[in-house]
């Protein structure tokens, strides 16, 4: 059996990779999609590891020949996740986590429509305006900027399967597991399993 797809998509602020972490160390049948960059690789990082580390031709000739699940540019390098990647996991029955913003969301959407889909929503802007400033890494014209563009994104959340309120980050973990263990039996073969069941001599 195939794995599924679960699509995860969240504001800034909202937990989001928290959550995420914790699903893949719970769950050793969930995985990340390695992702093709153009970036240079960092101290300690390995090709097909970490990343696979391309050229920018080479990226740019995956994007002309539709081979990504989906891609961005983040600070001038390429980001994407190829469908050659989901398919090598998902084939082997591995569930395939992505985690992207609402425009990745969207076009992973489009493209695989059966995906499960989970928009990570903050309990109030107060609280992403709290945790934000917590994090002691943006000044205040960028926690502002931060937060106008996460009444963007929360503006998009109904346009996934599931939603998760991050008010008790526990929860919200048990929730999106719950979310990956329902999906899951959503996506058995029922026909096949029935066919089977009614052809089996006993």
């Amino acid at each position: 059996m195939k794995g599924i797809l679960v699509i995860i998509s969240a504001p800034s602020g909202a937990g989001k990779s928290t959550i995420i972490r914790q699903i893949l160390g719970n769950d050793p049948n969930c995985r990340f999609a390695i992702s093709h960059t153009t970036r240079q690789p960092r101290a300690g990082e390995k090709d097909g590891v970490d990343y696979y580390f391309v050229g920018r031709d080479e990226f740019q000739s995956m994007v002309a020949n539709d081979r990504f699940a989906e891609w961005a540019v983040v600070h001038s390098n390429f980001y994407g996740t190829s469908l050659a990647e989901v398919e090598r996991l998902s084939s082997q029955g591995i569930d395939v986590v992505f985690e992207v913003d609402y425009q990745g969301g969207r076009a992973l959407m489009r493209r695989f429509p059966d995906a499960a889909s989970i928009f990570v929503l903050p309990p109030s802007m107060a609280e992403v305006k709290r945790r934000l400033t917590d994090r002691g890494t943006d000044d205040a014209e960028t926690i502002e900027m931060r937060l106008q563009n996460a009444r963007i994104e929360i503006a998009t959340a109904g346009e996934y399967r599931y939603i998760v309120v991050n008010d008790d980050l526990d929860r919200a973990v048990s929730q999106v597991g719950d979310v990956i263990r329902v999906e899951r039996l959503r996506s058995i073969n029922r026909a096949a399993m029935i066919r089977d069941l009614v052809a089996e001599k006993v």
